[in-house]
């Protein structure tokens, strides 16, 4: 009786051409897979850095805004005051205008009727003005 010869399921000895065939392939599907897996590990690398300084960015950014609105709360505050003090302005210039001598009376008074001058400022600096009553003396 003749037996045909049967492939074993024992994995091939090395002496065998058709096992170091496939060993080469599989060492170099090997490489190749694991190539690719340092590409993608120095990828996510650089994804984590870029993403720790994106966050970065957009803490700074956060705190810029809140300075900014806080400004702008503030300003919006000194804008409602100056409606207000515009308002007295030209209720004290209607009222001032309506109390002062006619103008025939006055010379060099404007057409209008209203006061030249208002509100008297300073333009002098308070210091400035000390020193000046200190040489005098």
């Amino acid at each position: 009786m003749a037996y045909s010869s049967r492939q074993s399921i024992l994995p091939a000895s090395r002496h065998s051409t058709f096992g170091t065939t496939s060993n080469a392939s599989s060492n170099t599907a090997l490489q190749q897979r694991i190539t690719q897996k340092r590409a993608e590990l120095d990828n996510l690398k650089q994804l984590r850095d870029l993403s720790g300084n994106l966050a970065a960015q957009m803490s700074e950014l956060e705190k810029k805004l809140s300075t900014l609105r806080d400004g702008a709360e503030s300003v919006a505050c000194v804008l409602q005051n100056w409606e207000g003090v515009l308002s007295v302005i030209g209720m004290a210039s209607t009222k001032a205008a309506t109390t002062l001598v006619p103008k025939d009376d006055v010379p060099g008074k404007p057409e209008n009727g209203l006061p030249l001058t208002l509100v008297r400022i300073p333009v002098e600096d308070k210091s400035q003005e000390d020193e000046e009553e200190r040489q005098t003396r």
